[in-house]
């Protein structure tokens, strides 16, 4: 029993991080209809400004965090303006195809950038182990875990309770009545892209001092995205968040008791079964987009 309680515990911390790379990606498909395949190279990006901010700039910790953020908002919104906002109206496949042109370039830009030697992040957290009876949690996991939960009801918030969220949710529902209601379609696409892409960052920033940085590490991230998106149902925000979660529990379960070698291939095989069994996703009925 204590071994699964600990399991349990290790995948409810990765979880909310897969939550917060679902929850973008998923926004971005239900309010645009773009499938981001360069959603993991904001991951990485924002692990990198992390730890440029760390490094290189001897930025604090608690604040590089926020910075990273920032950075990664400020990429997607270029991105939409520049590469996405003249491709309005085209063909889905056709937008996919930049994206994973997006993907590419990304990936090669970090690679010449930082190099293919990968790094550690450093962290003001001790590496002694916080002990809660039976089990026990690194005290860097903690913090991600708080701060994923509080970017996660952040973004119920403004979705929910905001103006801006108001008119995400009215464009997502229909929006040639939105526009009609005064919506800024092209702001909204705008913003939306930007904060799919602040939260893959966030992600990213906080899976980096865990994890080692490398260019390539987005590849996964994305895959993890996906997986959560298919399990919550495409353009659920409720559903991402929740998937992210059983996603990352199933991986815990997988490596505790089958083999760590195992721990994606658990998760991707539950994908595979939703899509036979559920093709909508496991939580579609939940509202979307807020």
């Amino acid at each position: 029993m204590d071994q699964l309680l600990q399991h349990l515990l290790n995948g409810l911390l990765l979880g909310a991080t897969y939550s917060l790379l679902g929850i973008g990606l998923t926004l971005v498909f239900g309010l645009m209809n773009v499938v981001n395949f360069a959603h993991g190279e904001f991951y990485t990006l924002g692990a990198y400004a992390a730890f440029a901010a760390l490094a290189l700039a001897s930025v604090h910790f608690f604040l590089a965090i926020p910075l990273a953020i920032v950075a990664g908002a400020l990429a997607g919104a270029v991105c939409e303006r520049v590469l996405l906002r003249p491709l309005r109206g085209q063909s889905i496949d056709t937008v996919m195809l930049v994206m994973i042109g997006l993907w590419i370039a990304m990936q090669n830009a970090e690679l010449l950038g930082w190099g293919g030697v990968a790094k550690s992040v450093p962290t003001p957290f001790p590496t002694h182990p916080v002990v809660l009876g039976a089990v026990s949690v690194a005290p860097l996991r903690i913090f991600v875990f708080v701060i994923s939960g509080l970017l996660i009801l952040g973004a119920h918030l403004l979705l929910s309770r905001t103006k801006l969220g108001r008119a995400m949710r009215a464009t997502f529902q229909d929006r040639e009545t939105a526009a009609l209601m005064g919506v800024s379609i092209e702001r909204i696409h705008t913003v939306t892209f930007a904060f799919g892409a602040g939260l893959a960052a966030a992600a990213g920033a906080l899976l980096g001092p865990v994890f080692l940085l490398y260019p390539s590490m987005g590849d996964l991230a994305s895959l993890k995205a996906f997986s959560v998106v298919i399990l919550g149902g495409l353009g659920n925000f409720g559903g991402a968040a929740l998937g992210g979660v059983v996603l990352g529990i199933a991986e815990e379960l997988g490596a505790g008791y089958i083999s760590s070698g195992y721990r994606d291939a658990v998760g991707f095989l539950m994908i595979v079964g939703v899509l036979l069994l559920r093709p909508s996703g496991l939580f579609a009925r939940a509202e979307r987009v807020g």
